[in-house]
């Protein structure tokens, strides 16, 4: 089904019967929608795009060109179940990005949310879940079943090992090789990635309180400066402000996590 702006849709697009295109949706020449794909409004798809199904996009989303979003995965146990991808509002996914269906071997889902910026030649593999107002900066890729927070940073040519989750409001540097998880408000770098900070300067931006922010600090300081394992630390940790929210996510992410966090 396609909506009455048929007149946005370029003549040389191809979209099979059963897509179903929103209001003031523009598809640019030498795209192709598949037959299990609905868009919604206001989405720009350049040229040279391919998108595959089943995948549900939400409003305002931005396609460059040769995007490629939907695909069947590259998980060679995949043997053509029918999985889905969900993608919210608003995102932006540059030039020759990657985004691949789930596998059964998780929900069967790959899920993106809302306000993101893929770069160019982003990859975000089967089974992933990105949350909202993320960046992946160019080359950025992230394996099977990542988990990514809201406000995530990943630098260019950063790579993300499968399973590992990025925490909220964390900042991975460029080329960066993350085989761990990483707790939310971190800053890490290297190979492998390992922490050098708290992210201070984004959280500031984001409007965090200058006293939540402390207290994150000596969080902080606790898991990581004073050679305590973790389960000493987290006890410590407990004690600095049992009623904050933002100190509870921290705790409760580093002691749900299941392989184990970057140090």
């Amino acid at each position: 089904m396609i909506s009455n702006n048929e007149s946005l849709i370029h003549p040389q697009a191809i979209i099979e019967e059963g897509a179903c295109i929103g209001n003031n949706v523009s598809i640019g020449p030498w795209t192709y929608i598949a037959k299990d794909v609905v868009i919604g409004d206001n989405c720009v798809i350049n040229s040279h795009v391919v998108i595959k199904g089943p995948t549900k996009i939400g409003e305002g989303n931005h396609f460059f060109q040769f995007a490629s979003i939907g695909e069947d995965c590259q998980d060679l146990k995949y043997a053509g179940e029918k999985t889905e991808l969900i993608i919210g509002n608003n995102n932006i996914f540059r030039e020759s990005c990657t985004v691949h269906r789930g596998t059964i071997q998780d929900n069967s889902l790959t899920q993106i949310g809302s306000k993101n910026l893929f770069m160019a030649y982003t990859h975000v593999a089967h089974d992933c879940v990105v949350g909202n107002h993320c960046i992946l900066a160019n080359n950025a890729s992230i394996a099977g079943h990542v988990h990514v927070g809201d406000y995530a940073i990943l630098g260019g040519m950063t790579g993300v090992h499968q399973f590992c989750h990025i925490g909220a409001h964390s900042f991975v540097a460029a080329n960066a090789l993350v085989l761990k998880d990483i707790p939310p408000y971190l800053m890490v770098s290297g190979q492998p990635a390992s922490p050098f900070g708290l992210n201070s300067e984004g959280l500031k931006r984001r409007g965090f309180d200058k006293n939540v922010i402390l207290t994150i600090k000596r969080a902080y300081k606790e898991i990581y400066r004073k050679g305590l394992n973790v389960n000493e630390a987290l006890v410590n940790v407990a004690a600095l402000a049992d009623d904050m929210p933002e100190l509870t996510f921290f705790a409760e992410f580093i002691k749900n996590s299941s392989r184990g966090i970057a140090r």
